[in-house]
């Protein structure tokens, strides 16, 4: 079975094992679409919102389907066309939405609270400086990473590349790196705790470390969701059950991150967006 098909048909099974049956009357917000980034979870992910979608559908008397994406990218692609009510986002993900196409943050989610952007070179590499990567093939993450690609464009401003790759994962951009076909490759520090002993015969070392803290993803709204059915939904999710909150992956006692810095990075690193498909890349 191809790549393709099976995706496919991961996602016809979760709109199946999700979706919840609206109530025949007094449904205001109809039919709630619930994007995610997953880059290897699967089916598993029927098993972690099944509950928390009931829950939401019953409250709020909504069809709830879950549709999950397997980067950045193809997420991206949801968002600008408005295809998603709530979106689970990683932080640059959720950064871009909020500044470029009016979804409101909610909540936080769970994670790492000191998400840091690296870059990595096999550890027998001669490179020792992030300015020896000019005129170097880099790979990075998908549009729509924090810690994958904005932050690394953010740090590679000024150079000249070779080139620039796009891995659709972070483990695939390790394998990259592995393989010869860039000198470096971008994620963050726990993708290479996670990833980084998966990749057969290759030890990695950090080039560098980015200095500054990544806030955590949020829950977004979207703009389809009326302003007072906004409130709604809030007051509805920060009702949840605790339990269900965890399994879900978001803090509903919190208020959301703040992102004006991060949206800073965003709008530096789109200014030379259009050059990263050129050979060489110019990054200024």
């Amino acid at each position: 079975m191809s790549l393709r098909l099976s995706r496919r048909l991961l996602l016809a099974q979760l709109f199946l094992l999700t979706a919840c049956r609206a109530r025949s009357t007094g449904n205001q917000f109809g039919r709630l679409v619930i994007g995610i980034v997953s880059y290897d979870e699967g089916s598993a992910l029927i098993d972690q919102y099944a509950t928390f979608n009931n829950y939401l559908g019953e409250q709020t008397g909504a069809l709830i389907e879950l549709e999950p994406t397997f980067n950045e990218n193809k997420a991206l692609e949801r968002i600008r066309s408005q295809a998603w009510s709530l979106v689970f986002a990683p932080p640059g993900l959720a950064a871009l939405a909020i500044s470029q196409n009016q979804y409101v943050p909610m909540f936080p989610l769970q994670g790492i609270k000191n998400l840091r952007s690296v870059l990595v070179v096999p550890r027998e590499s001669p490179l020792q400086d992030l300015k020896e990567l000019a005129g170097k093939i880099v790979v990075l993450g998908q549009p729509g990473s924090a810690t994958g690609y904005y932050w690394p464009l953010y740090n590679l401003y000024g150079l000249t590349l070779a080139e620039v790759m796009f891995a659709p994962t972070p483990k695939a951009a390790l394998e990259a790196v592995a393989r010869g076909e860039a000198v470096a490759g971008a994620l963050s520090a726990e993708e290479l705790d996670t990833y980084g002993s998966q990749v057969a015969q290759t030890r990695f070392r950090v080039l560098y470390s980015d200095p500054h803290q990544v806030p955590p993803g949020a829950v977004l709204v979207g703009p389809t969701i009326e302003r007072n059915l906004q409130e709604q939904l809030r007051k509805v999710m920060s009702e949840v059950p605790s339990t269900l909150a965890q399994e879900a992956g978001y803090i509903p006692t919190a208020p959301p991150p703040d992102y004006d810095y991060m949206i800073s990075v965003v709008k530096r690193v789109t200014s030379v967006s259009d050059r990263l498909r050129q050979k060489p890349a110019r990054l200024f």
